[in-house]
């Protein structure tokens, strides 16, 4: 049975996620996830793959190079600080614009195919897109050694010579590290869901909707969906745009590496391993993959060893041994398993996960019983 969506059930979700991302520190720290960077990659890639599922979940278009605008947001971000200043909020004013215009560009030629054709040419743009920051570009991205700030920038708004520390952002005096960078991080992924969660409700998110169920029964009753696709594609790129000036914001660098396919790839992990086309599964997803990225491989054989010590000898070492093949490097075999089981078992991801859960406990919840005297009151009304 659907759950009707009411506004009054989408402003309690609302406030009950602003109060779970801001209270992430104190609910994150007994799994030891809780220090500020960390926290940071929490709401950035979670606002990554919220932007992507705009597009993915929405329209049904998988983008196997959406990282070009992570990279172009992180560049733009990074040169606004040598211009400008340390400031954050024109570097994210640097990062929507440009990385709008990458994807208003790249979307225009890649949505006049669709299916696997699409996928194809956005894979393309974004392989280009690297190699070109590695060669042709390299004035521009500084190639393999990456874009950063230096004392000598001119840094307009600041002066270049008014700061001899540290080159660190800073908004209001208030330095973007540590929880003050997470809380500024967090409050922009808010933003996002609340966008996110308004294209969702709205006549527009209906249509793209529509577009994912078919595309050609649209067209043929005179409606042309691109301009909607393409509408979709640019607030996603814009999405990945921010989340690039966010890396940037709380990490004043910006390399290649962010454009590489194995970046675009993750984001679609993300959004499939929490839930394609659900608001919170990209955000649950992103939280998953980042904790098993930062914990999961830091374990090495000491940690195991500290972890079973309980056991006895004979049964400790074979058990570290074989725990050892999903820890440390061997991470991403334990991520490659759960996302098997997933793909294999819950094929609408964590959340689909969630929703039959929550639904077991709803049957088991025992329905009122009506008396004979109740029923012939019913019948006599």
């Amino acid at each position: 049975m659907l759950t009707k969506v009411t506004p009054r059930s989408d402003l309690l979700m609302f406030v009950l996620f602003t109060l779970a991302i801001l209270a992430m520190p104190l609910w994150l720290a007994p799994i030891g996830a809780g220090y500020p960077d960390l926290l940071q990659k929490f709401a950035i890639f979670g606002l990554f793959a919220l932007g992507f599922n705009i597009l993915f979940g929405l329209t049904g278009y998988l983008s196997f190079g959406h990282a070009v605008f992570l990279g172009v947001g992180s560049y733009a971000a990074v040169w606004s600080f040598k211009l400008l200043g340390m400031n954050p909020l024109p570097a994210l004013l640097f990062s929507v614009v440009f990385s709008a215009l990458f994807a208003l560009a790249i979307g225009f030629i890649s949505l006049r195919r669709s299916g696997i054709y699409f996928s194809i040419l956005t894979l393309a743009f974004a392989q280009m897109s690297y190699n070109l920051a590695y060669s042709v570009l390299t004035p521009i991205t500084n190639g393999e050694t990456g874009l950063r700030v230096l004392q000598s920038d001119p840094r307009l708004l600041d002066g270049s010579g008014s700061d001899t520390g540290p080159l660190i952002s800073r908004l209001f005096g208030i330095e973007m590290t540590g929880y003050s960078g997470f809380y500024f991080c967090a409050v922009l992924l808010i933003v996002g869901f609340y966008i996110s969660q308004r294209i969702f409700r709205s006549p527009f998110g209906m249509m793209l909707r529509a577009v994912k169920s078919n595309q050609n029964r649209m067209s043929y009753t005179g409606l042309n969906t691109r301009p909607y696709t393409l509408a979709a594609f640019v607030i996603s790129g814009v999405f990945a745009g921010v989340a690039g000036g966010l890396l940037a914001v709380t990490d004043p660098l910006a390399g290649a590496e962010r454009m590489q396919w194995t970046a675009s790839g993750e984001v679609v992990l993300m959004t499939i391993l929490g839930g394609a086309g659900t608001l919170l599964g990209p955000i649950l997803g992103a939280g998953l993959i980042k904790y098993f990225e930062n914990i999961f491989s830091a374990y090495n054989e000491q940690t195991l060893h500290a972890i079973f010590s309980f056991l006895p000898d004979v049964i400790e070492a074979p058990v570290v041994s074989i725990a050892g093949l999903f820890v440390g490097e061997g991470w991403h075999l334990t991520l490659g398993l759960l996302f098997m089981v997933v793909v294999i078992f819950l094929p609408g991801g964590i959340m689909e996960g969630l929703n039959r859960i929550s639904k077991i406990f709803s049957r088991s919840k025992p329905k009122p019983k009506f008396t004979s005297s109740s029923q012939s009151a019913a019948a006599a009304e």
